[in-house]
């Protein structure tokens, strides 16, 4: 992931908590700064600001929980499928 991919996201959650700054290895969820509903957000501004699908096996907090957990998802959906020939 870019920084300035990294930084979008920064830029999402800071707009989502009214501005707070959240270090990149800060628990969104348990830090009591996000709710459900904004995890629904965070996935659908994913697939559309980043173009990144969320499959429903995806949709594990421990994908969210985090920008850096956050940033290494949509690396992992960025890495083209293994396939044997």
């Amino acid at each position: 992931m870019t920084e300035p991919e990294k930084d979008q996201i920064r830029e999402f959650i800071a707009e989502q908590t009214g501005g707070i700054e959240i270090d990149d290895d800060e628990d969104l969820f348990d830090g009591g700064h996000v709710n459900s509903l904004f995890a629904v957000q965070l996935v659908m501004w994913i697939e559309r600001a980043l173009d990144v699908p969320v499959d429903r096996g995806d949709l594990d907090v421990d994908n969210f929980r985090t920008i850096d957990d956050i940033a290494s998802f949509v690396d992992r959906k960025r890495e083209p499928a293994w396939t044997s020939d």
